[in-house]
């Protein structure tokens, strides 16, 4: 499976109004990611307006992992099928504004044990639908790009989706959530949720305007099939069949890449737990209100922000492996004390939690750019559609860990014990065996691509 034709020295040089329009849906996007799916709406879910937050929070974990399996099942495929008929764009806007829909509907989800599935239904649909839009903006970098800039363009990509998360979540903080006691900076009053509800409205509205930019100026993707003329439409059997064909092919002709992708496929999903669920552990286990969870959310983009550049230097220098590993060391560690250490309160979380930030940029960042010194001369398309294929099938490890580790905290407290934070141990769990897996792959092949240090990054 390719993402698409290589830019070659005959092609036309991308625009840099399409390297922003480009950028723009990632500065949109971080309205589902930094809002919806991590400090805002799942926090309002697993609040005691629902119900117990442990058995709110174990729920939430289910929901999550159907969704990660309907992910794995079908995000590669979709984005497959949508390079072979040259429908990249059309479904990138399909899937955006469903999500934009899904996110609006939201805020008909009331502070009730009632409306708890809804919310729960809304939020998994989301999370599919927005997972399948990753896939064909993920694949359009090669459209907005050059061999020479694509690690360049994919940091800005990277940076715009954390400013963008940074910018919406101080206007949702100043201007709905803080001061909760009376009516905030836009006049919304503090009751009946209406705050998180309007939240979610804004950024549905935010989300819609900033897609936009890059369907309306980047051209269609045409397959070379297309432009041959030998397009065929092939069945959803056969996409299974070519895209096993893909990996069985990697696996013969070069195993230690196959082997990166399976351990990155693991540890990525751990680092995506450690934001899904991050802001759900700051409410509910260390007793954060609406507005310090957001605060706590701008301070970590910051923190993975400024982490992932510098650490940028050293992957450059010491090759992309020792950092990776050396994140994973630093998450897990991290991640236990956050467990062991809880009941220090707040103190443990800001510390540790903003700690586990810090690493989260690193490691995807170097994720990348090892896989890049990896791929052979003319096979980059092919490859990182690989990576994009294996990290969507194991999105439901992170969410699975979670709720059997809430279980079985449960099982050890009792019913009534407020154990949410016992999910920890399951992204810890996660983040070990990709950690293990990483360390029997070998280290980088050969020099990375020119490329300004620590801009090649995957969210």
């Amino acid at each position: 499976m390719t993402d698409g034709p290589t830019p070659t020295a005959s092609t036309p040089s991308p625009l840099r109004r399409h390297v922003l329009a480009w950028g723009l849906w990632d500065w949109g996007s971080a309205s589902f990611n930094a809002v919806i799916t991590t400090f805002v709406f799942t926090v309002y879910l697993t609040s005691d307006s629902f119900g117990g937050e442990t058995a709110v929070s174990a729920q939430l974990g289910i929901a999550m992992t159907i969704a990660g399996v309907l992910v794995a099942l079908l995000a590669p495929i979709t984005g497959q099928r949508s390079d072979r008929r040259g429908r990249r764009k059309l479904w990138l806007g399909v899937n955006t504004y469903i999500v934009v829909l899904i996110s609006a509907l939201m805020f008909f989800v009331a502070p009730d044990p009632g409306y708890l599935w809804l919310g729960l239904f809304l939020l998994a649909a989301g999370t599919i639908f927005y997972e399948f839009a990753t896939v064909n903006y993920n694949a359009m970098i090669t459209q907005v790009s050059t061999p020479a800039t694509i690690g360049k363009v994919s940091g800005f990509g990277w940076g715009m989706g954390y400013v963008g998360g940074i910018v919406l979540l101080l206007v949702v903080y100043f201007g709905f959530i803080e001061p909760i006691g009376g009516t905030a900076l836009f006049g919304v009053p503090a009751s009946d949720g209406l705050p998180v509800r309007v939240t979610v409205l804004v950024s549905a509205i935010w989300f819609g305007l900033f897609a936009l930019p890059v369907l309306l100026s980047v051209p269609e993707y045409r397959s070379p099939d297309q432009r041959s003329g030998a397009a065929v439409r092939i069945g959803i059997v056969e996409s299974y069949r070519v895209l096993f064909r893909d990996i069985r092919s990697l696996f013969r002709s070069d195993r230690q890449t196959a082997y990166f992708l399976l351990a990155s496929a693991v540890f990525r999903d751990g680092l995506t737990g450690v934001f899904t669920f991050g802001g759900v552990l700051a409410a509910g286990s260390f007793g954060f209100s609406s507005g310090q969870v957001i605060i706590f959310a701008i301070a970590a983009n910051v923190v993975a922000g400024v982490s992932t550049i510098l650490v940028g230097l050293l992957d450059d220098r010491f090759g992309a492996k020792p950092v990776i590993v050396a994140a994973l060391i630093g998450l897990v560690v991290c991640g236990l004390a956050v467990f062991v250490l809880h009941d220090g309160g707040q103190a443990v979380f800001w510390t540790f939690g903003l700690a586990l930030c810090a690493f989260v940029g690193p490691a995807q960042s170097a994720s990348r750019s090892f896989l890049a010194r990896r791929i052979p001369e003319g096979r980059n398309g092919e490859i990182f559609g690989l990576y994009a294929t294996t990290g969507k099938a194991a999105t439901f490890l992170a969410p699975a860990m979670f709720t059997l580790f809430i279980g079985i905290g449960a099982a050890i407290g009792g019913p009534d014990a407020n154990v949410q934070y016992w999910g920890i141990l399951g992204i810890v769990l996660v983040l070990l065996v990709g950690l293990l897996l990483m360390l029997g792959v070998r280290g980088d092949r050969r020099p990375a691509p020119t490329s300004r240090p620590g801009a090649v990054a995957s969210r």
